[in-house]
């Protein structure tokens, strides 16, 4: 079976770039050396746009330079870590302090009573259609008319309100994707999946059209997907609201808000891709959901290339006030009530395993790059990791539709097993962690940590790492996974198991008879950490669960399968990969990141396609693409 070999990540969330480890780096900025701190701290100010005034001291990049990221981090340090992570709703988003509204109030005259009539003047061309049977109306001038109404006049005032949840996990303040590139008011969710995808691929220093050389161009897969769509006024948003406020509806919200819009972005904009395009949505599990379909399909030979994430912008009133009206976010009543002070910290709203009261939204563009074994080999593409399966379970009958069934019971139990099959039992008790999905509901606390304590017991695990990157980023509903693979991938390299650093200490329910997990950092060597295992409860019983092994571990296979030579040719065909990605983290680091936009260039046309028995060769494409030929049922059919 074909190995799918993790070759490179990109993206954006709450704690910034998701390329070389950025995001991560920022997550465990505690245990970093001072230099990896300064450069975190530089590279994250640079993003913000911290250093656009500097008050006539320089220390942007100029003509190729290196920033200056002693001096950057000595002065921004402050603003960069406040500006990161969960925190207080930004008016970037929306003002959660006077949110607007509309109030209904009915109109009496106060000229004899109830029954007395309303008298107005009002543009003729403003009138209703139909008139109320309640009006007459009579002439006033040429452009007006006076309105008689009987009974009152029911109108709605424009008027603002406090919202009561007042927490998100945002990109880094400041930092506009509309900026870098011509956005033509694109809706932010798409806007977020064009920068991941372009991240991903110019971090995994391979050039794109060297890939597309050594496989046919069909072989490519984008897996990608929004969980509610584009929410904001250039999709959805403004095409519901449209009529509401007395507008029209434009001619792009319908296919701006589509959640199926960021697999199209990529394949359009960044790949130019002919290949599969793949949108699943599964609410929370989404990511593991469309990584499940790539991992196929790269395994059964499908495809050779994945690209596989998620972009969610579901930071405004509307779907916050969905989830809040479910009683699912942490509002700030709730959050007085439930931690028994008057003054709130909006940075540990989000407390997966502890004493919480819901969820905290958050943003989030995860996209990640994955090849077949052989491909890997062939290019020196970047090891990252690999993933060997993803398995989902549904929770079968339920009393109600987000209540938590036996589904993630079953899936973990596969994931565990499945990985002990391929890294030995003594490996997974000794050597693996858990992503949860840590949600930070009262009812998620208690539920997966049930399900992780059971599936330990059953394969002898004790004191298995439980690492919970909601609080930090917040629950990003369809990427949140790809967030979790983002840490497991950091988690393998740096040997830093993140704390769940907004709690005082686990809740009184928690199951943790066999597990480890708290505020406080986990270290580990590097090497001591092979296995990671995402978990994911959705909404309406989308539960997944998948295995991903670290790149020590997958180097380890690779030499199996192909030999100590084929490795060593390998390692050294990818002394250049590592080299070109590298020097793109180092200008991404300085802010060269636009992301690619191919809007408007040359397309196929008619005349460029060629079509025979065997083949159809599209010019501009390095190699054709092969028509099937043999009968896959010939048993069945000769």
């Amino acid at each position: 079976m074909r190995l799918p070999v993790i070759v490179s990540m990109g993206g954006v969330n709450a704690a910034g770039r998701t390329s070389g480890f950025q995001s991560f780096r920022r997550m465990i900025i505690e245990t970093l050396s001072a230099e990896e701190r300064q450069s975190t701290i530089a590279g994250l100010a640079v993003m913000m746009g911290l250093t656009k005034t500097d008050d006539g001291e320089t220390y942007r990049c100029e003509d190729g330079s290196e920033l200056d990221q002693a001096g950057v981090a000595a002065r921004f340090e402050d603003d960069v870590l406040s500006g990161t992570l969960v925190r207080r709703v930004e008016q970037s988003h929306f003002d959660v302090d006077a949110l607007y509204w509309q109030s209904n109030a009915t109109l009496q005259s106060d000229g004899g009573g109830n029954e007395a009539p309303l008298e107005f003047v009002v543009a003729k061309d403003k009138l209703p259609k139909p008139l109320p049977e309640s009006w007459s109306v009579d002439a006033h001038d040429d452009d007006h008319v006076r309105v008689t109404a009987t009974g009152g006049l029911d109108i709605k005032f424009n008027n603002t309100r406090e919202f009561p949840i007042k927490a998100a996990g945002q990109l880094p303040t400041g930092f506009e994707m509309a900026s870098l590139y011509n956005s033509r008011f694109q809706p932010r969710g798409l806007q977020m999946a064009l920068f991941g995808a372009t991240d991903a691929l110019r971090a995994m220093g391979v050039d794109w059209d060297t890939v597309l050389e050594h496989i046919n161009p069909d072989q490519v897969g984008v897996y990608s997907s929004s969980g509610f769509g584009q929410m904001d006024k250039e999709g959805y948003g403004g095409m519901h609201q449209a009529r509401l406020k007395g507008e029209r509806v434009t001619t792009k919200a319908l296919v701006m808000g589509i959640n199926s819009m960021p697999t199209d972005f990529i394949n359009a904009y960044v790949l130019s891709n002919v290949g599969i395009a793949s949108s699943s949505v599964a609410a929370c599990a989404t990511f593991l959901s469309n990584l499940r379909h790539a991992v196929s399909d790269l395994q059964a030979g499908k495809i050779r290339v994945a690209m596989v994430g998620n972009s969610e912008a579901p930071i405004g009133p509307e779907l916050m006030d969905g989830f809040g009206t479910m009683g699912a976010l942490a509002s700030d009543d709730n959050m007085v009530k439930t931690y028994g002070t008057d003054e709130i910290d909006y940075r540990r709203a989000s407390r997966p395993f502890g004493k919480n009261c819901g969820f905290t939204i958050g943003e989030s563009s995860q996209y990640f790059i994955l090849m077949d074994d052989a491909l890997a080999m062939e290019l020196g593409a970047p090891c990252l990791g690999a993933i060997t399966d993803v398995f989902i379970d549904a929770d079968g009958t339920k009393k109600s539709i987000t209540a938590p069934g036996p589904g993630n019971h079953i899936s973990m139990a596969k994931a565990v097993a499945s990985a002990s099959t391929i890294v030995g039992k003594e490996t997974m008790r000794d050597k693996s962690m858990v992503l949860a999905h840590g949600s930070s509901t009262p009812q998620n606390r208690v539920s997966e940590s049930q399900i992780f304590d059971q599936v330990a017991e059953a394969f002898g695990i004790k004191d298995w790492p439980v690492i919970a990157v909601k609080a930090y980023l917040g629950h990003t509903i369809a990427p949140a996974s790809g967030d979790q693979l983002a840490a497991a991938l950091g988690c393998f390299k740096y040997g830093v198991l993140p704390g769940i650093k907004t709690i005082d200490g686990v809740a009184d329910d928690v199951h943790q008879d066999r597990l480890s997990l708290g505020p406080d950092h986990q270290q580990r060597i590097p090497e001591d950490v092979e296995v990671a295992i995402l978990n994911s409860k959705g909404f309406g019983g989308n539960n997944a669960s998948a295995v991903v092994l670290s790149p020590t571990r997958t180097e380890a296979m690779l030499e199996k399968r192909y030999g100590a030579d084929a490795m060593k040719a390998y390692l050294g065909k990818r002394e250049a990969s590592l080299a070109a990605s590298d020097a793109y983290i180092a200008k991404a680091d300085c802010g060269e990141y636009a992301p690619i936009y191919r809007f408007g260039e040359a397309q196929i046309q008619e005349d460029d396609i060629e079509i025979s028995e065997t083949a159809v060769k599209v010019q501009g494409l390095a190699n054709a693409i092969a028509l099937p030929t043999e009968n896959p049922f010939s048993d069945m059919t000769e």
